[in-house]
């Protein structure tokens, strides 16, 4: 199928998925500017690295390493209380796994991959519109903060209160940019866990590297249920070094807020409702958002649909001057195309007081 055809290809369920793209509109890949995802565009500056972390198995040392720095990042008293995965997506996958048939409330909508792995392990799911919802009943209460797709955030205080009689689970995957709402530095209590995840901030989503901060003994059972090595060497040494690098998280901090910024101001001017997001992705509204995301991917750009949300696109922060100019020139493309007609609408030639054929 050619670029060229109206029809959009099935959304990657996590957004991404650039080849399928490409394949689908006849687009080189190296042609497209993906903003489909929640990633920094300008990663963390990959160290050189000792040969021995890539050909020795990890060992307790660079393991711990990488565990203090982590705690020192997200303010933990206790290295102990780090639990290194290969991503956060797969603690997501474990925890479940681990605990007795629980009934779980999951503040949707939000990442599925919850939702989807405690309903696999069994458990009771049902989805609340926010914490005030709860139900005395519910034993386990999962809450992303910031959400994704729509950013929205819950005071500290306020997910702490409910944490009480039952495991609070805070996603916390884009929370760098924000670190005022962590709960990180309550991880040692035994009614909470915190996910973290390292690769959105760092702009590194492909060294799979991520955290759960929890207490004991949840913390031992996640450590031998991900199972010895689970963590690369290579992913160790560079999350250790990346993660006490307090000047270059200091400068993206600053550079991510005033880019997204930007980009709202790239959204308005196209005539998009923001409707959430945080310094890594805007979410916007839209009645034609699926001709939106045509237009874009005609002009190799992509950005994430939802199927449930048809009148939704996430847009991730473009990365430099280029990125930000490609998606300017694209967006006042889609301006100047004529609105296609309402369904149910009269074309406008046949006005309801014309007559017709008489």
């Amino acid at each position: 199928m050619t670029h060229g055809e109206s029809r959009s290809p099935p959304p990657p369920e996590h957004g991404g998925e650039v080849d399928a793209a490409a394949e689908f509109y006849g687009i080189r890949r190296d042609r497209w500017l993906d903003l489909s995802t929640g990633i920094n565009a300008n990663a963390y500056p990959l160290p050189d690295l000792a040969r021995e972390y890539w050909q020795r198995l990890p060992d307790a040392s660079l393991c711990g390493w990488l565990r203090e720095s982590a705690a020192g990042y997200y303010g933990v008293s206790d290295p102990e209380t780090v639990v290194p995965a290969p991503g956060s997506q797969a603690i997501i996958q474990v925890l479940p796994r681990l605990l007795p048939t629980k009934r779980v409330a999951i503040v949707s909508p939000t990442y599925r991959e919850h939702a989807v792995n405690w309903a696999a392990a069994n458990h009771r799911v049902m989805e609340i519109a926010g914490i005030e919802a709860v139900s005395e009943d519910i034993e386990v209460l999962v809450v992303a903060n910031p959400n994704n797709p729509d950013g929205r955030t819950c005071a500290p205080d306020a997910l702490l209160r409910n944490a009480e009689g039952r495991l609070l689970v805070v996603d916390e995957a884009f929370a760098d940019i924000c670190p005022d709402i962590s709960l990180a530095r309550h991880a040692g209590r035994a009614d909470l866990l915190v996910l973290r995840s390292f690769g959105k901030f760092f702009g590194l989503a492909g060294l799979r590297l991520g955290f759960a901060l929890a207490s004991e003994p949840l913390a031992t059972q996640l450590r031998r249920a991900l199972g010895p090595w689970a963590v690369s060497g290579p992913a160790a040494a560079i999350g250790a070094v990346a993660l006490a690098d307090e000047h270059w998280v200091r400068a993206t901090r600053v550079r991510l807020t005033a880019a997204a910024g930007r980009l709202d101001g790239l959204l308005l001017r196209a005539g998009l409702d923001i409707v959430g997001g945080t310094a890594l992705f805007r979410l916007v509204g839209h009645r034609r958002a699926a001709d939106l995301f045509e237009s874009l991917a005609q002009a190799a750009v992509l950005v994430r649909q939802f199927p449930d949300q048809p009148d939704r696109l996430r847009f991730g922060v473009p990365g430099d001057e280029t990125a930000f100019e490609r998606l300017e020139h694209a967006l006042a493309q889609w301006r100047r195309q004529p609105a296609p007609p309402r369904v149910g609408s009269l074309p406008p030639q046949r006005r309801p007081a014309e007559r017709v054929g008489g």
